[in-house]
């Protein structure tokens, strides 16, 4: 039906090494506006995880550092003084510094570990996925094509 095909479009497409990114919400009179929003807020997790490695920092350090860390952490808002602790300790620093090829990259790296500390909080600071499905619970990510669930084979 031409009723049912998009006059608007919201498109992304990344391709930086072996990273690709493909996103496409085709909008229609009857999308809603938090479907707009999860859409964007894909595009952006999508984008966000990957500039601090394309810098050359080492995330898989910060992230680790970030998960032990947390541990100790309460949910919520109530843990940022200790995140600010956290953050500004001498393992901190270390952690940070020994995760970027140069010092110039070290603000940025422990930007990205305040950032990692604080979702491990499970403190949102911006529109995220997971929090807008949580909102709305019709929306769920798509299926990645050629990914199968647990116990799910793929058509023969």
């Amino acid at each position: 039906m031409e009723e049912d095909k998009p006059e608007e479009y919201i498109d992304f497409s990344a391709k930086y090494q072996e990273w690709v990114a493909i996103k496409r919400l085709g909008i229609l009179p009857t999308t809603k506006p938090e479907e707009i929003a999860y859409h964007l807020a894909g595009i952006r997790s999508s984008i966000d995880g990957k500039m601090f490695g394309i810098l050359g920092i080492n995330v898989e350090s910060l992230d680790s550092y970030a998960s032990e860390a947390a541990k100790s952490l309460k949910k919520g808002v109530p843990s940022m003084p200790e995140i600010a602790l956290i953050i500004e300790k001498k393992e901190s620093k270390a952690i940070i510094a020994s995760a970027c090829p140069s010092a110039t990259l070290a603000p940025f790296a422990k930007t990205y570990l305040l950032n990692k500390l604080i979702t491990e909080a499970g403190i949102e600071t911006s529109l995220s996925q997971l929090a807008l499905s949580k909102a709305f619970k019709e929306l769920k990510p798509p299926k990645a094509p050629g990914r199968f669930g647990k116990g799910l084979k793929p058509k023969a």
